[in-house]
């Protein structure tokens, strides 16, 4: 049903992740990221509440286990659910539970976990690691890198319909969140969207912080 990447970037300190999905509008409940504190996927049969949970647990102090650990144990439910966590020290946990759903897979590297459910193969959360860490560039760049991977090493069994890319750097709102909720080819219509946006960027945080500094907004009218 999923297969995702969660990942910090060492360099900047930014926090993100990628997925993609047969459901539609996965990033709308999947994707978790907090400025300074870390990124979380809550995944498979989903419960988009431990996202934050985990997130509040890690900005208490607590490692990516501890704060797993102690969103996870004795929870309700818990075995139907895929979790992956990555710290502001680049630590890494997954969680997944008994009664994830079909071929399911992970792997961890220093920075990044991958993990997928009802995937094509059993490589395919290594193959996201493999290019994530091998990548260069915005963490955003590195993410789509990972999640073009996933899907070319086969992907979820199924047609996947939806896709996004979030990334947190130090403001309090997401400098990246682009979501394609529903298409037939949706990992390739945000990548699109990726390298339409990155080079603006910059720009939009500018706008937010101090419009006075800020360059030409690009669209008619504006003189």
């Amino acid at each position: 049903m999923t297969f995702s990447i969660v990942a910090r970037c060492a360099r900047t300190g930014q926090f993100g992740m990628a997925i993609s999905s047969s459901s539609p509008a996965v990033a709308a409940r999947c994707t978790h990221v907090r400025a300074g504190v870390g990124a979380v996927a809550s995944q498979n049969i989903t419960d988009p509440a431990l996202g934050p949970l985990m997130l509040d647990q890690l900005e208490a102090g607590l490692s990516a286990a501890e704060a797993l650990a102690a969103v996870a144990d004795g929870r309700p439910h818990i075995d139907y659910r895929q979790l992956l966590v990555v710290d502001a020290a680049g630590r890494t946990a997954i969680h997944s539970g008994r009664q994830v759903l079909g071929l399911w897979g992970e792997a961890r590297a220093t920075d990044c976990a991958a993990g997928g459910n009802l995937l094509a193969g059993e490589l395919v959360p290594m193959a996201m690691v493999e290019a994530f860490t091998g990548a260069t560039g915005h963490l955003g760049e590195r993410l789509m890198r990972a999640l073009e991977a996933g899907l070319a090493a086969g992907g979820e069994a199924g047609p996947v319909h939806s896709a996004g890319l979030k990334v947190a750097d130090r403001l309090s709102w997401p400098v990246v969140d682009l979501r394609i909720d529903w298409a037939d080819n949706p990992i390739g219509m945000l990548r699109a969207a990726w390298d339409v946006y990155a080079p603006q960027m910059a720009a939009y945080v500018q706008r937010a912080e101090d419009p006075t500094l800020a360059p030409s907004y690009g669209v008619p009218g504006d003189e």
